[in-house]
Formats: structure tokens, sequence, C-alpha cells
């Protein structure tokens, strides 16, 4: 069945790495997996920024600081990939293929899951970026031949994700994978968020068009000042 977690056993003893954990959609969901009970490890270019984002979400979830030993701890980008044995990136399209091209090796052997989403904006609106792989998973996907990509959270609203007076979020998140070991290991991370329900959404040559779909959705806040997220209808 679609709600039945699989893998959640495996996610209590494993790291979950946020490559750009100091943005706002990693910050929001590294919060949200601190809460759940899971070791985070933040990443960002500077560590000194990623241990003062660690300690700021460790303080706003009510958990152990860092250096008390608390979840959440703080790295540069090499060391938080070296680190965890999940890895999502959550880094600005412009920066992707660079940093995934310097974290080959880290991120070697490892699920890595990507939910950039390509974009442009103008004076109409925003709009997705052509992407000569097809989008940012296959080229992520292309350049981490080791290890094993998937697409998954672009939908997810970063202000709902911090804001903890919203306990539970109405959304399901669509997961984008070749290997079916790891799009059900990354389902079940989803559903770590109450309310969250991963789905299974297909192979990666189809995250082209739900990377895409994230300009919809900004364009529908913004007329309703809102932070509509999607949801599947029809599932068990």
């Amino acid at each position: 069945m679609v709600t039945e977690p699989a893998g959640t056993p495996e996610l209590t003893s494993q790291t979950i790495g946020v490559l750009g954990g100091t943005g706002p959609q990693g910050k929001g969901l590294a919060l949200r997996w601190a809460v759940a009970g899971l070791q985070v490890v933040i990443g960002s270019r500077s560590a000194e920024r990623a241990g003062q984002a660690a300690a700021g979400l460790a303080e706003q979830a009510g958990l152990p600081a860092p250096d008390a030993g608390g979840p959440v701890t703080g790295a540069d980008n090499a060391g938080c990939a070296s680190a965890s044995d999940i890895v999502l990136v959550a880094v600005p399209w412009d920066g992707h293929d660079a940093l995934l091209t310097s974290l080959r090796e880290q991120l070697a052997g490892k699920i890595v899951i990507d939910c950039v989403n390509p974009l442009g904006f103008d004076k109409q609106g925003p709009f997705p970026l052509r992407v000569e792989e097809g989008s940012a998973a296959q080229q992520a996907a292309a350049l981490l031949p080791d290890s094993t990509v998937t697409a998954a959270f672009h939908h997810v609203s970063a202000v709902t994700l911090a804001d903890l007076s919203v306990a539970k979020l109405d959304m399901d998140v669509l997961v984008l994978g070749e290997d079916r070991a790891a799009t059900d290991q990354v389902r079940a991370l989803a559903q770590t968020v109450p309310g969250f329900r991963g789905v299974y959404g297909g192979r990666l040559r189809n995250a082209g068009q739900v990377e895409a779909l994230t300009a919809n959705l900004i364009a529908i806040n913004r007329r309703y000042k809102t932070h509509a997220g999607i949801r599947i209808t029809d599932l068990p």
C-alpha cells in the first residue's frame, strides 16, 4: 500500500545529510527530520555557518545543542556528504553541477535525493529552465554514477516546514528513481513528517515535469497567498 512506510526501521540507524541545509527548504526539512528523531547533518560551504544553523534548529525544536550530543550537527559540504547515509541535495540550481561533481567520491554508494527545481523568474513569473540532461535529477545521476539518485521533495513549502505550530503537513511527496529499494527508503523518509505521504512517481526520466510543476505551484501561491502543495487522488 502507498501509505505503508517501507524501510522505516533502517532510518533510525542512519544519518540524513542536507546539502544546502542553511537555505529555507533544506533547513525546513532538516528541522522536521530532527523533530522526528532522526540524526541530521547540515551541510554548507562554511562549516561555521552550518554549525550555527544546526544550533538554531536544535533550539527551535527544543533539542539538545550540537555540542551537547544533539541530533542535529553541522559540517562543510564534503564533511556532510561523508558523514551521511542518505543525502538531500537542496542547493541553488546554478551551483548544482559544480557541487555534485566536487562530492562524487563522498557520495559514492549512498542514496542521493535531488529536490532542486531549475527555474527562472521574469516579470511574468516563474518558468522552468531547459536542462540538457532532461532534469536536475538526471543531471545528478550523470554526475554521480556510483550513487543511487532519486528525486523528491520538490513541492514542499519551506514556510510551512519551518512553522512547528503546523503539526501536520497535508501533502504528498512524489518520489522518483530507478531503484525500488531506494525509492521505498525515500518514501519512508518522507513519512517521518506527520501528514506527508510518500508516493512513487515513476522513473527519473519523468523528473523534469515534476520539477517544472513547481513553477505552477509558485504562481498559485502568489495569486492566492497560500502555501499549497499537491495531493494525489484515489490512492489507498
